[in-house]
């Protein structure tokens, strides 16, 4: 697959400051924020700072530090937002299929209550 960034996303704009967050974290390679449009109680999201599409993209083309960077920021995250004890949901979107609505890579973290099944079977 074909990766196209797209520098003018919103979290693009986000990340360089052109449009204001509510950070929970940030370190070298990754910034977490509150989603404007919260699907539970706790509802977060994870970006790397790199120009990355999709969660395979990032696994392939990142380097080892914004990797282990992305990966521990969820942890300390999820630890932080006190959803570690109780259960949460990590959700990642990738292209059309997986109704990815911003073109760059980004984790939903949701908890906070009992969030129901994933799926249905259609």
């Amino acid at each position: 697959m074909a990766y196209t960034y797209d520098p003018e996303n919103i979290f693009a704009k986000i990340l360089r400051g052109e449009i204001p967050n509510t950070t929970v974290m940030e370190t070298e390679h990754s910034l977490a924020f509150l989603d404007v449009f919260p699907q539970a109680p706790v509802h977060v999201l994870v970006v790397p700072k790199g120009a990355y599409v999709t969660y395979d993209h990032f696994a392939a083309k990142a380097s080892d530090a914004e990797i282990l960077d992305f990966t521990r920021m969820i942890a300390a995250c999820c630890e932080k937002l006190g959803v570690a004890a109780d259960g949460w949901r990590l959700i990642s979107n990738a292209g059309a299929h997986g109704v990815q609505e911003v073109p760059h890579l980004h984790v939903h973290i949701l908890g906070g209550k009992p969030l129901g099944r994933m799926l249905e079977k259609s």
